[in-house]
């Protein structure tokens, strides 16, 4: 399979060869894939220059669905509950309409808190507390609960500051001592400085001047529904490719979109939810997979559009892959990064890549996913 390294067990031939095609596509940027069923590695594979099965990578978004495993222990501890407001525990977030906001609107994506008028720089969007500080005396852009909209940069900034309220606790610092450390992941809210040689940056796409043109000529201003959501209505306009490229952004961990891990550490993370592994219990409760996977916004997205369908905190997989159960829950990240677990037929999936895509289009997860799914289901 030429530039594929790693394994796969028996009767998961064809998610090697799933693999190869899509990385011979991208040419030598670099991706990894990785698979758990029934909380056993099935998958572990990886490409490209410099990239081993150890490499990690900004992982986006995807460090949303890690963020949302920490609440969803929270809920299940008694710790938190999704149905009081926001300001119960954060009392200046009571402001500008946004008094009757509770937890589940914001994990939803259903708050219309999705950016601060005049944007916030890039310095800001790093820090968790800071991103709160701004959103606190926010405006909503929409009337809370009305419709849903991603704050792909800000979001879980709100979720972390009810947890520290709540708990004392940061987010980050829950992530490590609960799912982490006891499990040994390659995803981390905060690189440690120690781990920096395992680290490769994020590509930004390739494409040809006419695909570039045409990809301009159709993306919405900056000042935008979808443009501030996706926290480019500052000045400059972020870049997406260099935010986790910054030390900063990956010391700190932002839990809405600067985690960083490996294809193994997603899958592992979800296996650890859903299965447990090396002997642990699984961290969730059938319980609480099904609040936490129970579909919530299923009618479009104001941001990202049609396709913007949504969990409490996941994005709903079950929609997203026909093939898998209804109950299906993860994350995907801008750079191409996927991951989700489906508690039905006990998959983990886990899935890096190095290289944007210059219109933010992944066909390759369709294609991996179905490989991963039917291998698991023969077997």
């Amino acid at each position: 399979m030429g530039d594929v390294q790693g394994t796969v067990a028996d009767g998961f031939e064809a998610v090697r060869e799933e693999f190869a095609a899509a990385v011979a596509e991208d040419g030598a940027s670099g991706a990894q894939l990785a698979a758990y069923a029934g909380g056993r590695k099935v998958v572990d594979l990886w490409a490209g220059d410099g990239v081993t099965g150890d490499t990690l990578t900004g992982v986006y978004s995807s460090t949303k669905g890690a963020a949302t495993l920490v609440v969803a222990l929270l809920v299940q501890d008694g710790v938190l509950d999704l149905d009081e407001p926001v300001a119960a525990a954060w009392p200046e977030f009571a402001v500008a309409g946004k008094d009757r906001i509770t937890l589940r609107d914001v994990l939803s994506h259903r708050s219309g808190v999705i950016g601060v008028d005049g944007g916030l720089t890039a310095a800001e969007l790093a820090d968790d507390r800071v991103i709160a500080e701004r959103l606190a005396g926010q405006r909503p852009y929409w009337r809370p609960g009305t419709a849903c909209g991603y704050g792909g940069f800000v979001s879980f900034a709100i979720v972390g500051e009810v947890v520290r309220r709540v708990t004392g606790r940061t987010l980050q610092e829950l992530f490590e001592e609960r799912i982490r450390a006891p499990h040994g992941l390659d995803v981390h809210l905060g690189l440690p400085e120690a781990l920096e040689d395992r680290y490769r940056e994020v590509l930004p796409g390739l494409a040809s001047p006419e695909e570039l043109a045409a990809f301009w000529a159709n993306v919405p201003g900056p000042h935008s529904i979808t443009g501030i959501g996706y926290g480019l209505n500052s000045t400059p306009p972020l870049d997406q490719v260099a935010f986790v490229n910054t030390r900063r952004v990956r010391a700190l961990g932002q839990a809405s979109a600067g985690g960083v891990g490996s294809a193994r550490g997603l899958a592992a993370m979800y296996a650890a939810a859903v299965s447990g592994l090396d002997g642990h219990a699984p961290l969730l409760k059938p319980d609480t997979i099904g609040e936490f996977a129970m579909l919530h916004s299923t009618d479009g997205d104001l941001v990202t559009g049609p396709e913007g369908r949504y969990a409490l905190g996941f994005q709903a997989k079950g929609l997203r892959y026909p093939f898998l159960s209804a109950r299906a829950f993860g994350h995907g990240g801008s750079a191409g990064s996927e991951a989700f677990a489906d508690p039905h037929g006990g998959i983990a999936f886990g899935y890096t890549r190095r290289r944007f895509s210059f219109n933010w289009s992944y066909p390759e997860h369709d294609r991996l996913a179905a490989a991963v799914h039917a291998a698991a289901t023969a077997s």
